[in-house]
C-alpha cells in the first residue's frame, strides 16, 4: 500500500492522519519534505491545502483555487498551475512541520 492509499484509509476511519510531501509547488508555503497533518472537513474553502484526487491522480497538498456547484473544485499549485477540477477531497492539512518547526498552521474560519 503506497503513502497516499494508506492516508486515504486513515482519513476515512480516523479523520486525521500524517504524510511527508515532497516537491517544490508549494513553495514558499511548504518545504520538500514536510510533514503534513492533514483533517477531513464537511466543507472546504478556497485556500485550503488538500490532499485530493484530480483526472485519477492523487495530489498530496495543493491549494483550492475556485469552488463551483457543478464541477466541484479547482486545484492547483502555489506558481499558479492548474491540476484541474474535482470532487473528491480527502482532506486538508491543518498543520505542516519542517526539520520539527512548524511552518504553516490553518487559521480556523
Amino acid at each position: 500500500m503506497n503513502k497516499f492509499e494508506r492516508l486515504k484509509i486513515e482519513l476515512a476511519e480516523k479523520g486525521h492522519g500524517k504524510m511527508k510531501a515532497f516537491g517544490s509547488s508549494m513553495m514558499p508555503i511548504l518545504k520538500s519534505g514536510s510533514t503534513l497533518t492533514f483533517e477531513t472537513a464537511v466543507e472546504y474553502e478556497m485556500g485550503d491545502i488538500v490532499f485530493c484526487k484530480v483526472k485519477g491522480r492523487y495530489i498530496d497538498a495543493h491549494k483550492v483555487i475556485k469552488k463551483d456547484q457543478g464541477k466541484g473544485f479547482l486545484i492547483a499549485n502555489n506558481h499558479g498551475w492548474e491540476n484541474g477540477w474535482t470532487q473528491t477531497i480527502f482532506g486538508r492539512v491543518v498543520v505542516a512541520e519542517f526539520q520539527n518547526k512548524v511552518i504553516f498552521k490553518r487559521k480556523s474560519a
